[in-house]
């Protein structure tokens, strides 16, 4: 009670000043706005399943958060585009090297990788792990992009996302492009779409998912809950 009475006067007395801003943060994860689009429902989402938010459009926000989270939507060039110039870039690969969680959603996981076929993409993606961006193949009877529910198979089954959460279950897809890793071992789930694809990967404190958590109902909320937890306990 004590301790506790001392940490509630320690943040009074601190209210306004830098100190009071780091204190308020700690368990805080970082929203990256970069003008994707979806920003407003991660964000209800992620305060649903229990974190404290805050939106953040430069590296500053990245300094002082626990977790930080990518959402996209569009192209994956004009994505690029928007992160150099807001100089999120380099920020989120700093970020990354430092340990703490990291979740990409969608043109969020496609920006891990090397490069896009994408409207033949010139851009070059954060280059986190070796691949490339690419377009579902063509087969008769097969409408792109993928809008709407499939099923995830978990090849992680350790994978801290996928906790509590069964394989098999369905989740909310919206694209016509999906990463292809040259490293297999990245792979957390696999989904079946004319083709077999990575539709998440995993790899120490990097997650990232193709489908959108904030759009897949209980089963999202979950996933974003195990990512929540991970940045409650780094």
């Amino acid at each position: 009670m004590l301790v506790f009475d001392i940490c509630l006067g320690f943040r009074h007395c601190c209210r306004g000043s830098r100190l009071a801003l780091l204190f308020e943060a700690s368990g805080m994860i970082a929203l990256l706005d970069y003008g994707s689009g979806n920003i407003r429902s991660v964000e209800k989402a992620l305060r649903k399943a229990g974190a404290d938010v805050q939106i953040g459009q430069s590296p500053s926000i990245l300094k002082r958060a626990c977790g930080a989270v990518l959402p996209g939507v569009g192209a994956f060039d004009d994505c690029i585009s928007a992160m150099r110039k807001q100089e999120l870039f380099e920020g989120i690969k700093s970020f990354i090297q430092s340990g703490r969680p990291f979740l990409g959603i969608c043109v969020g996981y496609q920006a891990l990788f090397e490069s896009s076929e994408e409207f033949n993409s010139c851009a070059a993606g954060l280059g986190l792990y070796k691949g490339k961006v690419v377009r579902f193949k063509e087969q008769p009877g097969l409408k792109i992009p993928q809008i709407g529910w499939n099923q995830i198979q978990i090849t992680q089954p350790n994978c801290p996302l996928y906790r509590d959460i069964p394989s098999g279950s369905y989740v909310y897809f919206v694209h016509s492009f999906f990463p292809k890793p040259a490293d297999e071992t990245l792979v957390a789930t696999r989904t079946e779409y004319g083709e077999s694809f990575a539709s998440s990967v995993w790899r120490e404190n990097v997650f990232a998912t193709q489908f959108h958590p904030e759009k897949s109902q209980t089963v999202g909320l979950k996933v974003l809950g195990n990512f929540v937890g991970l940045v409650e306990r780094s």
